[in-house]
């Protein structure tokens, strides 16, 4: 069985954006493909608005906390998303990035991140489209 894909999500403080697509990627693609995210500059702690978002939709990421990328994980990712890291964000040769240009939730509402939730959910449903690996759900 060949290798699972495995893509890493970065934004600046793995607070928001990152969380949200890496909650996404594990509940849509189950046993499929790996995830993990990062961030340059963590946060102290996930964005509330962005934890409330994902629970309407069932996703639990109230259990994860915003933690560094390592130079590690990148290398081992298959695809790297970057959400408005800029220059702060690693590149390496022989990877594939790709620029997700999302909307910051930090320091928006419940209301405000929604729009942003449901563009995360259709882009990570592209990817695992793209990634032959179906979605479950």
């Amino acid at each position: 069985m060949p290798d699972k894909p495995t893509v890493l999500f970065l934004c600046v403080h793995n607070a928001g954006r990152s969380q949200m697509a890496l909650g996404f990627f594990q509940h849509l693609a189950g046993d499929g493909a790996v995830a993990w995210s990062g961030g340059s500059e963590p946060a102290d702690e996930i964005n509330p608005s962005a934890i409330a978002a994902m629970a309407e939709r069932g996703i639990d990421i109230s259990r994860e906390f915003p933690k560094p990328w390592t130079q590690e994980t990148v290398q081992a990712a298959d695809v790297v998303i970057t959400m408005g890291c800029g220059d702060t964000c690693p590149v390496f040769p022989g990877k594939r990035y790709l620029d997700w240009q999302l909307d910051d939730p930090a320091g928006k509402s419940v209301e405000d991140v929604r729009p942003v939730r449901d563009e995360i959910e259709r882009r990570v449903r592209g990817l695992l489209e793209e990634l032959n690996v179906p979605a479950l759900g």
